[in-house]
Formats: structure tokens, C-alpha cells, sequence
């Protein structure tokens, strides 16, 4: 592979990264919210990741689409079986990339931000290293 082939690789992935960002954030939250509360309202998307009502009502309109939530007017909102899916496999992401962060050293508060940010752009090599890595770092 040449290097503008490889480069040309690496900023799809990128992209392919950036365009299910929104939608993970939004399904792991609405699982979040379920456990936690019991339910998923729109106002409660809209206050923790911090968006207008009517940025929250579009998204969930667009995870409809896809297949990923179910939401009627009134409701909570509730994860299709893809979106159970989809969230598990996210936080698992967040849990390894968080954990890796606190065995490097860093703040817990870093590490929480960071992992929000990295989940979603980590390889499935990457996230391995950093699962054997954990245990190293946590034996020092």
C-alpha cells in the first residue's frame, strides 16, 4: 500500500468514525438514562450532553430511522435491540479506553473527557493492547 493510500485509509476511518460519534453517544446515554432512572426522556438527552430540546428531538428522530430507538410523542425513548447493541458495545469501548488512562496516571476527570472522545476512533487492535496493558500498568 502507498503512503497516500495508507493516508487515504486512515482519514475514511476517520470519517467513518465521525459519522456514528453522534448516534453512540446518544444510545449509550439513552441506556445510561434507563438504568439510572428508569426511563430516557427528551429533556434529560437534551441536559446531559448539553443541546437544545429541539438538537435532541432531531437526533432521536434520525436514531428512529436507523433502527436504533423507538419513541413515541409523550414517551420515554427506548432502545431497539440494535441500539442495546450498539450502546453495550460503546460503553465497553469507554470502560477499556477510561481504564487504560488511569493505569497511564492521568486524572480521573482527564480520563473520563478523553475516553469520551477516543471510544470512538480506537481500533479493535488498539483496544486489545490497551486491555493487556491495563493489567501491566495496574501490576507497577
Amino acid at each position: 500500500m502507498t503512503g497516500a493510500a495508507r493516508r487515504a485509509a486512515a482519514f475514511q476511518r476517520m470519517r467513518d468514525a465521525h459519522s456514528t460519534e453522534m448516534a453512540e453517544d446518544y444510545v449509550e446515554l439513552i441506556g445510561d438514562l434507563i438504568v439510572e432512572m428508569g426511563e430516557a426522556r427528551l429533556t434529560d438527552l437534551a441536559e446531559n450532553l448539553g443541546v437544545t430540546h429541539a438538537t435532541a428531538a432531531k437526533v432521536v428522530q434520525r436514531l428512529a430511522r436507523e433502527g436504533l430507538v423507538e419513541s413515541r410523542p409523550y414517551r420515554s425513548i427506548f432502545l431497539t435491540e440494535a441500539g442495546q447493541t450498539m450502546a453495550a458495545a460503546s460503553r465497553a469501548r469507554h470502560k477499556i479506553v477510561h481504564d487504560f488512562l488511569i493505569a497511564l496516571g492521568i486524572s480521573e476527570i482527564n480520563a473520563e473527557a478523553d475516553a469520551e472522545g477516543i471510544e470512538h476512533h480506537v481500533s479493535e487492535e488498539t483496544l486489545k493492547v490497551f486491555e493487556k496493558m491495563i493489567g501491566k500498568l495496574s501490576k507497577r
